[in-house]
């Protein structure tokens, strides 16, 4: 009763703010075709895997699972849903996917009408996804339900003494495929077995990002066999640090992909560059070649460009946490990184392997990119303990699916 209560209150914050914001109204104009979707797109006696993912990191991780199937068991069909705006727009082309839509709010009345419409043979919902209605609803009609790549700490509402609704929900699922080991004893204390430790599928995902990732001519030119720093997902505090190091480091180039690309920003950014620049989205060979700093200011190019620098830099660990940090490792180039990163499990296990730094002021920045500049042995090893460490944690997609039954 608390959580349906909670579930419509939350429904309603929605709607009130998608009044006056853009991202609440797209969700809700999402929802309200999500039934004619499914009625007019679902192929009648077709066969439905459904995967649910909260946003565009969670669809990450599911995209080797979806992928993987479609090749070995092209008898299923793919229905993907979203739960954000920021993972639906971006995502809702998919090619892999047969049916996109929104996940309509976790309410009795909404899950009946889903289920009834979608009526997948099972179902994959991808770390923190643990909608209780949805959940029973999957149990009620005898849908295998399995969650994938998830991981548990102790200080999550599932070991509260208050938690008992949350535990329940979690004996709803068939199997929980979690990141670590520890994971599967939080859920063996209270009562939760049906676990096997797996890993994390976006190792497999950032493997295949690698493989697939696409060659910048723009980007090549700019870096023209220069050292370069990638700093990828930015934010002001960063900002401040390793721009003001480039300043002062002319051996350096710098390319600059913030996480937030509009107008007020990349002003921002701009004003504190002392040594000259080129936007992207304005790069001549000329502009190119007189640039010691390229800004991207447009989406979908970050996986890409980490290819090209010597060091990223990752940001968002002066703020809430940092970014994903395994799109740079992953093409063999240390990563250095904020403060904020506890909650990051890659992060914490790169820095025992020495495949990742972190600094918490600008001093500490400059000494270690002044070592990683001055001493090429030590920034390679780094980079080859950053790629073995990717490398070692792969194979997670495999180890999920080996216990599937199809």
């Amino acid at each position: 009763m608390i959580y349906n209560i909670a579930i419509f209150l939350y429904n309603l914050g929605v709607h009130v703010a998608a009044l006056f914001g853009r991202k609440p109204r797209k969700m809700i104009k999402g929802h309200w075709i999500v039934y004619d979707l499914l009625r007019q797109q679902r192929e009648k006696d077709a066969k439905y895997i459904w995967f649910h993912a909260a946003s565009l990191g969670e669809f990450e991780q599911g995209c080797p699972l979806i992928e993987k199937i479609k090749a070995e068991h092209p008898e299923y069909k793919i229905l993907l849903t979203f739960f954000s705006p920021s993972g639906y727009e971006v995502r809702k082309h998919y090619e892999q996917a047969d049916i996109i839509c929104y996940l309509p709010f976790d309410k009795p009345r909404n899950v009946q009408k889903f289920l009834d419409l979608a009526r997948p043979s099972m179902a994959f919902f991808i770390k923190y996804e643990f909608w209780k209605n949805y959940l029973d609803g999957l149990k009620d009609h005898h849908i295998p339900v399995y969650s994938v790549s998830s991981i548990f700490r102790k200080d999550q509402i599932f070991f509260k003494w208050y938690g008992g609704t949350y535990r329940d929900v979690l004996k709803d699922f068939d199997h929980l495929f979690v990141q670590n080991e520890a994971s599967r004893r939080f859920l063996a204390k209270i009562g939760i077995d049906q676990v096997t430790v797996t890993g994390d599928t976006r190792f497999d995902r950032v493997l295949q990002i690698r493989q697939q990732a696409k060659e910048l001519p723009l980007v090549e030119k700019f870096k023209n066999n220069s050292l370069t720093l990638v700093a990828g997902s930015s934010w002001g505090p960063d900002e401040d640090l390793f721009i003001r190091y480039f300043n002062e480091n002319p051996r350096l180039k710098l390319i600059i992909a913030p996480h937030v690309i509009d107008e007020n920003h990349l002003v921002e950014i701009i004003n504190k560059i002392k040594r000259p620049y080129v936007r992207y989205s304005k790069a001549t060979p000329s502009r190119l070649a007189a640039a010691d700093c390229l800004i991207i200011d447009c989406f979908g190019l970050l996986s890409s460009i980490y290819r090209y620098g010597e060091i990223a830099y990752i940001g968002g660990g002066f703020g809430v946490g940092i970014h994903n940090i395994l799109e740079a490792t992953v093409y063999g180039i240390p990563v250095i990184f904020g403060p904020n990163f506890q909650k990051f499990m890659e992060a914490r296990q790169l820095l025992e392997v020495q495949g990742a730094i972190t600094i918490q002021s600008y001093e500490e920045l400059k000494t270690e990119l002044n070592r990683m500049i001055s001493d090429p042995s030590y920034l390679d090893q780094l980079g080859i303990n950053a790629a073995d460490y990717v490398k070692s944690c792969s194979g997670a997609t495999d180890k999920i699916l080996s216990h599937i039954r199809f």
